[in-house]
Formats: structure tokens, sequence, C-alpha cells
């Protein structure tokens, strides 16, 4: 049964608002600069191909990235300390450019087989190797290669019976040294894999409609995702590995399009088709703040080290909210 709905606060102003994308932001990412201390710099990804790097300080941004053939930019993600950006777009590429001294060079490409939404996931510690998850070949299947020679480690396929349909997001993590994959799926259901018993140890129904994006907190071992419904499903991992649904939160209108929890794990946010991007306290659920801005639907949104949280929207704006920081 859905937790009640409580009203959150009225919603406050944007600290400040970007613009510049020329299309719908679908994107986000912070990165930390790499030279020292600073504000870190925004990466966003837009409907028309561009990835564009934002200053926070001049609010204008600094570098333009065409890699994607005029396709959606649909992830972003940088390899630590931050000089390296993987960008995946629907031109079935997910490119790896070198930021190194002001460069801007693709400086490899992972051609993919799926042209899905899906985004992908890395598991990277600073270390020459790092693991990709990325949509495999086959409509119900995920491919986790090593990087950065793409060697495949293991394709994921459903098991015997289960008919979960595409895979929607994807999210790797580590337990005991043991990479393990969780994966939200078309048909509502979320599960846990073992990358290297090529396994799934857990599948849980989470949503009557697909998945659309997730967030975990490792150590705590519990999830949150939502879907193209109105829920946000909060579950758990036992100790066997079993995922189980803890508690459901209905939001007012359906399609939370992105989840993201701060890097402290203190505060949830959401987007969703209806504009609206919500902040919940994250150990309870307990609604922070509607931040009611956009015009059209908000597509994704992130979190900074600091705090900072940004949302991308269809309506070519990308809004940063400084809330809650004392949380």
């Amino acid at each position: 049964m859905a937790a009640p709905h409580l009203a959150p606060p009225p919603s406050p102003d944007p600290r400040f608002v970007l613009r510049g994308t020329q299309s719908a932001v679908h994107a986000l990412h912070f990165c930390g600069v790499a030279q020292g201390p600073g504000p870190p710099l925004l990466l966003s990804g837009s409907q028309h191909g561009l990835v564009h790097i934002w200053s926070l300080q001049t609010r204008r941004a600094i570098a333009t990235l065409d890699g994607h053939g005029g396709q959606c930019v649909t992830w972003l993600q940088t390899l630590p300390p931050g000089h390296q950006l993987l960008s995946q777009g629907r031109d079935r590429t997910l490119r790896l450019w070198d930021l190194a001294e002001g460069r801007s060079t693709v400086a490899d490409t992972v051609d993919l087989e799926h042209v899905g939404f899906c985004r992908s996931s890395i598991l990277a510690g600073g270390q020459p190797r790092w693991l990709l998850a990325v949509p495999g070949k086959g409509d119900d299947e995920v491919q986790v290669l090593e990087m950065p020679s793409k060697t495949p480690v293991c394709t994921l396929r459903p098991e015997a019976g289960a008919r979960p349909g595409m895979p929607m997001c994807l999210q790797l993590w580590q337990a005991d040294a043991r990479p393990l994959l969780l994966a939200g799926y078309e048909d509502g259901s979320v599960a846990l894999w073992s990358v290297p018993e090529r396994r799934a140890l857990s599948r849980t129904a989470c949503h009557p409609e697909p998945v659309l994006g997730l967030g975990f907190d490792s150590p705590r071992a519990r999830g949150v995702s939502g879907s193209a419904g109105k829920t946000l499903a909060v579950w758990s991992l036992d100790e066997q590995q079993t995922l189980q649904v803890c508690s459901t939160h209905e939001v007012t209108n359906p399609g939370i399009a992105d989840v993201t929890l701060r890097p402290d794990r203190r505060i949830l946010a959401t987007a969703g088709w209806d504009g609206r991007v919500r902040v919940f306290r994250w150990r309870t659920m307990r609604p922070l703040a509607v931040l009611d801005f956009h015009r059209a639907p908000v597509h994704c949104v992130a979190f900074a080290a600091d705090g900072l949280l940004a949302a991308g929207s269809g309506d070519e704006r990308i809004s940063v909210w400084s809330i809650y920081l004392g949380l």
C-alpha cells in the first residue's frame, strides 16, 4: 500500500538557469575540475546530439562536443579523475572523449547493438581497467565489457521463463570485491545480477509500468526506482541478496523519468514528465519540495558532490538549485 502523500512547501526559485542547449536536455552529469579545487563543471547532453560543458562560475558553455550525428545523447559519465568522458547516443555509439589539457577529441568508440533509451553504467575506481554495462544485442540482454580493451566479460540473459522485456536502466556496483548489476526492466521488475556468475540472484516486481530510473544506496543495501506510472518503489537487499519491495510512494502525475541520490545519500530527487522535480528525504521518503519551474517534461536530474542539484528539460533549459544543503 502506498504511503500517504504529504504536501511539501511552495517551490523555491532556482539559483540560476543555463540556456543555449538548442534542444531538449536528456542527460546531465557533474564533474570535478581535474586541475584542482573549484566549482564543478556541468555536462549536458541534448536531443540533437550535442554535449555542452558548462562553467558554473560564468554560467556559460565553455565547450561543445558533437559526436553523435545529431542523435539524442542519453547518458554522460566521467572516469576518475575526470579528464575522460563517456557519452552515449541513440546513434548506437558510446564515445570516449579525451578532455585533458583543453582537448575535446574522441579517443575511442564502443558500437552498441541496441537503439533504446537504456542508459549504460560503469564500475571504475581509478584503475586502468574498468567495467562497462550496456544494453545487449538481444532485446532483453545486458552486455558487460572490460574497458578500455572492450573485452567481453559476459552477456546477461533472463532466466528461463522470465520475460522482463528490454532493460531500461542499469547500475553496476561492488560487494565484497564482486561486481554486481542492478537492472530495471520494461515489465516493471528490478533484477540483481552477479557478473562473475552470469546469473540473476534475485528479481522483484516493483511497478506495473516500465522502470525508467533507479538509484541505489549500497551501504544501506537499499534502492529506489521510478517508472512511467505515479509510484516510487523503495526496495532492499537482504543478506541472501534477495530483493524485496519495502514501500511505495505515489506522486501526483505519472512519469518519473529519472531518479538520483545525493552523494551523501540523504536526499533523493526525481525528474517528472509533468515538468516538476520532486525532492525527498531519503531515509524516510518524506517529501521536502516540488520544484515547479520547467514548462516541459524534466528528463534528467543530477547532484554535484557539494549538493547542487541540476535538472534538464524539454524546454531546452537547465535549472540549478541550492536547497537542503544542511540536511
